[in-house]
């Protein structure tokens, strides 16, 4: 275990043992120095923890506490292994190549082995929320988490994610956006968590494919089309649901860095005494 105070911030670095996956997972925990657990905090997951790493986040972090522009919160960066694009993905399925076929692990690894142990360790604390965000292929993984344990999760950051998930290659005569795509078709066929907010995040320089030729591309495309299955369902854009476009945004940490405050703030802000 490796403990550090940078800027404020407690970081704390570990190596858990995941039976569930068979490795050992890289986590970060970062945190405020000082909070007496009289008063609840939220509890942020993030996939690639390395990403977030990457881009100074106890920096960010410690930045928006410090100027109290959001409520303290215990933020977990969990690290992507070699087997990433296995086990980022859907429970429910894998994609048309079999991407995502340790999603179902993952899950278990996540639920069965890393909450509980960030409950044990941190026992002192109460946890107001559970949410849980990711970037890319880690922004699918964590909104399928969300939405299939809306028990535990209330909050899902997505940045630049892969909504493309589907089941056939777009290229098949037979494609499909409406039943191939798989997160569409699991919304579809959910219904309305009183309670869960969502937070999406797309750049328009994220990509370049254009599969309708509609001159959108298709990153944007499939984000707004969730956010339309969300909405057919009864959430709201403004109330519990939020859209960001970065004219500038490419699919990097430097964008995603840029977009991560503006996340942390929609969902922890601090209310005005």
């Amino acid at each position: 275990m490796q403990t550090e105070v940078s800027t404020g911030i407690m970081v704390e670095t570990i190596e858990l043992p995941s039976e569930a996956l068979q490795r050992t997972i890289t986590i970060n925990f970062y945190g405020p120095t000082s909070h007496s657990g009289n008063q609840p905090i939220g509890l942020l997951l993030l996939n690639d923890g390395q990403d977030i790493e990457a881009m100074g986040f106890d920096k960010m972090i410690a930045y928006l506490l410090q100027t109290e522009a959001i409520t303290p919160m215990l933020c977990v960066g969990i690290h992507a292994g070699e087997e990433r694009m296995v086990e980022y993905g859907m429970i429910s399925s894998p994609d048309f190549k079999g991407r995502g076929a340790k999603a179902g692990l993952y899950r278990q690894f996540i639920i069965e082995e890393l909450l509980p142990y960030i409950h044990a360790r941190y026992e002192h604390l109460v946890f107001s929320e559970t949410a849980f965000a990711g970037f890319s292929l880690g922004g699918l993984s964590a909104l399928d988490l969300v939405w299939n344990h809306p028990d535990i999760f209330s909050k899902v950051g997505v940045f630049s994610g892969s909504l493309w998930w589907r089941s056939k290659d777009r290229k098949e005569k037979n494609f499909s956006e409406a039943n191939d795509r798989l997160m569409h078709r699991q919304i579809r066929q959910g219904k309305y968590q009183p309670g869960m907010k969502f937070f999406f995040q797309c750049g328009e320089l994220d990509e370049t494919e254009d599969r309708n030729g509609n001159k959108v591309i298709d990153s944007i495309d499939d984000t707004i089309d969730i956010m339309r299955e969300l909405m057919a369902k009864g959430w709201l854009e403004g109330k519990n649901m939020r859209y960001l476009q970065l004219p500038d945004g490419k699919h990097d940490i430097r964008s995603w860095a840029k977009a991560l405050p503006v996340f942390l703030k929609w969902g922890w802000r601090r209310k005005s005494s």
